[in-house]
């Protein structure tokens, strides 16, 4: 290969993928695997977490998960935490040209406090333009399930948090959220049935990887 190709080559920026959903959706059960798959093809990948990813990141997601607090302050923490997040780990990352799986990341704020808390994607926009200047995932898988089926697999998970135990009219408005953030952006956006068993979303997620590697 010529020296200048080379270089290019090995500069060639990385991909951001986010997974998304209500809690109970099921997406966390692909996270290590979507990982494994892009090892397998011979990509450097990272995975990581929001809110959290970096020290300061998961101290700050013990409070916004457990402690009480204002709603506006809420989303300062989310985009604190998110603020560290991108510039030590993730925009890093994908300027060395490796790929960033991301279990939930800013879509998750207009979704959550948004709308299920009813901030308002407005309140939200300004942060979002500040903290990513200009980035954006390259992928989001929207894990969708109807909220009986988030109930009732929440209710076989673990202790719930501050945010899992709120009413059924905020996990509707936060799923709302999701579906209108899709309808903004498309092109990003794979909506997977989460009712679907674990063997075909992970052919879904296959397929979809197979096509973005080949994209260029």
């Amino acid at each position: 290969m010529n020296p200048v190709h080379e270089g290019q080559a090995a500069r060639r920026r990385g991909r951001l993928l986010t997974l998304e959903g209500v809690d109970g959706a099921g997406k966390s059960t692909h996270v290590d695997w979507v990982s494994e798959r892009l090892r397998a093809a011979g990509l450097e990948v990272v995975t990581t977490r929001e809110p959290g990813g970096t020290p300061l990141g998961e101290r700050l997601r013990e409070l916004v998960l457990h402690e009480a607090m204002g709603l506006e302050t809420e989303t300062l923490l989310m985009f604190a935490a998110r603020c560290e997040h991108l510039r030590t780990v993730i925009e890093p990352a994908l300027a060395a040209g490796q790929w960033v799986v991301c279990d939930r990341f800013t879509d998750a704020t207009y979704a959550y406090q948004g709308g299920g808390r009813e901030l308002g994607a407005s309140r939200i926009a300004p942060l979002e333009q500040w903290v990513h200047a200009g980035l954006q995932p390259d992928r989001t898988w929207l894990f969708d399930v109807p909220l009986e089926v988030a109930r009732e697999r929440l209710g076989r998970a673990r202790t719930p948090d501050r945010f899992e135990r709120e009413s059924d009219a905020f996990f509707e408005r936060t799923r709302a959220s999701y579906h209108a953030r899709v309808a903004a952006d498309p092109a990003r956006f794979l909506v997977i049935d989460g009712e679907l068993s674990i063997d075909a979303i992970r052919r879904l997620l296959d397929a979809d990887i197979d096509r973005m590697r080949h994209a260029g």
